[in-house]
């Protein structure tokens, strides 16, 4: 199953990648990548001649169904393996106890820092949960690895990929021996965390961000909702504006266009009303004026 997806994989993308050397041959090992796309857990295993098994949710093997069982049996194929996440403590000591088992088999542990997905290429702080503790218990070697242009293959939300080559970059073996037993100590934990990180951001060329990704998420989220917010109060405004001026607001604005009108002639007629009277009073005062002129030319006589 692995070696049908594995050449299914390079044939399509044909991914490339260097450092392979730093790979043992034998032995434990734990894989730390940068997490990119959901692509990412199967082009890492596709390039490797030995098996890598990556944490993945409980619920990819265990949905009923034809369907179910296809997907089951390719995570499976591809080295996946199934851990409980209901609880968020319950599930991180699920997912150490089960990469401690992968190593004390002798075999290769893939693991994701940033616990998540980054959601927007950038990379982001270590959880040291997980990675350092792991590390600590086992005193297996750490191999920074670097996925790169994953996110453009299958960008979160994208269900069919997009053909075009990855790259994948594996950094030198870190040795934290010297810290075994010490995984209580949280200091410790925050120190191995963040020299893994660092190698990490030296292979990708990734902008570091020190923030937790899930923080990230959340700040995305809140932002998008407050621009929706944002966008709907400025629709809700310009449809109350539409309505003042729209069909019926024309109406009434027509309306009282014509009735200012009206009101506006009627004055003038009044005016000119006012004005007839007043020819007639001069018309009436010129002809008063005459008789009087007359008796007195008629009396001189």
């Amino acid at each position: 199953m692995k070696l049908s997806i594995g050449g299914t994989l390079k044939l399509a993308f044909r991914p490339w990648v260097e450092g392979l050397e730093n790979i043992p041959a034998e032995g434990p090992a734990i894989l730390a990548s940068n997490h990119l796309s959901f692509s990412d857990s199967f082009f890492l295993p596709a390039v490797l001649d030995r098996k890598v098994t990556f944490i993945a949710k409980a619920e990819y093997f265990t949905t009923p169904g034809v369907k179910g069982k296809m997907t089951a049996a390719f995570f499976k194929g591809v080295g996946q393996l199934p851990v409980d996440r209901s609880g968020a403590r319950g599930a991180g000591e699920a997912a150490i106890r089960s990469g401690i088992e992968v190593l004390e088999r002798g075999e290769l542990f893939g693991i994701y820092p940033e616990g998540t997905r980054s959601p927007d290429g950038r990379l982001y702080r270590g959880k040291p949960g997980g990675l350092a503790r792991v590390a600590l218990a086992t005193g297996a070697p750490v191999i920074p690895v670097a996925m790169i242009d994953t996110e453009k293959i299958q960008p979160p939300g994208k269900v069919v990929p997009k053909l075009m080559r990855p790259g994948i970059r594996i950094g030198k073996p870190l040795d934290f021996s010297r810290y075994q037993g010490m995984d209580n100590d949280r200091f410790i934990l925050r120190s191995v965390t963040d020299e893994v990180m660092y190698e990490i951001m030296k292979l990708s060329g990734q902008e570091y961000v020190d923030i937790y990704a899930t923080a990230a998420k959340r700040q995305l989220a809140d932002a998008a909702k407050q621009q929706a917010e944002r966008e709907k109060a400025e629709r809700a405004e310009q449809a109350e504006r539409e309505g003042r001026t729209g069909p019926i607001g024309k109406i009434g604005g027509i309306g009282k266009a014509i009735g200012a009108k009206r009101a506006g002639g009627a004055a003038p007629e009044i005016r000119r009303d006012d004005n007839r009277d007043n020819n007639r009073t001069d018309d009436a005062r010129s002809g008063n004026g005459g008789s009087g002129t007359s008796n007195s030319t008629g009396a001189g006589s």
